[in-house]
């Protein structure tokens, strides 16, 4: 191989190598790019876990107006029944039961909206510990014991995290794009 041929052939090695370090490092920008919104992200997550106070407010109020619609329709029954026979025996009682069971059924339905908002802020907390841990490579258990979470805990709500829901999803999703990004 002549001087000139092997110049030339350096050259274009060297140019190859500059080209292929240009792309490896925008490869890497745009990784950490990534990596840095899906980061604050899941911090944000970590932060604001669960529903809003007003998304919490809406949830309460669309189920209680549910059950207060269908006591009211118990109730508009029993006064349709009274008008047309005109006998008022038991109404009172029935009006009075009727009442008694609404109060049940509001409070029984007040724990289930406070016992699933508490859910989904640990479900929020959790997602977002496993997004941070795919990002940096970080046990879950390490993280959940700075926040004071107890490593049984994580495990035992790995399922629900798991389980279908856009955020969860989405949260997942990203973080095993990203794992596999990276």
């Amino acid at each position: 191989m002549g001087r000139g041929a092997q110049t030339q052939t350096m050259q274009m090695t060297d140019r190859q190598l500059a080209d292929q370090n240009a792309i490896n490092r925008a490869l890497y920008n745009q990784g950490q790019s990534l990596s840095n919104t899906a980061a604050g992200g899941y911090q944000s997550l970590l932060a604001n876990p669960g529903y809003t106070p007003a998304q919490q407010s809406a949830i309460t109020n669309q189920s209680m107006g549910a059950l207060a619609s269908a006591f009211g329709a118990l109730a508009q029954s029993a006064a349709n029944r009274l008008a047309r026979t005109r006998n008022s025996a038991g109404y009172g009682d029935l009006l009075d039961e009727l009442a008694r069971e609404q109060g049940r059924q509001t409070t029984s339905l007040a724990q289930q909206n406070q016992f699933g908002f508490a859910n989904q802020a640990k479900q929020d907390q959790l997602a977002a510990l496993q997004g941070l841990s795919g990002l940096y490579g970080v046990n879950t258990s390490l993280l959940g014991r700075t926040l004071g979470i107890p490593g049984q805990l994580l495990s035992t709500r790995t399922n629900l995290a798991n389980a279908p829901g856009f955020g969860t999803s989405f949260a997942q999703s990203v973080g095993r794009s990203l794992g596999s990004f990276l």
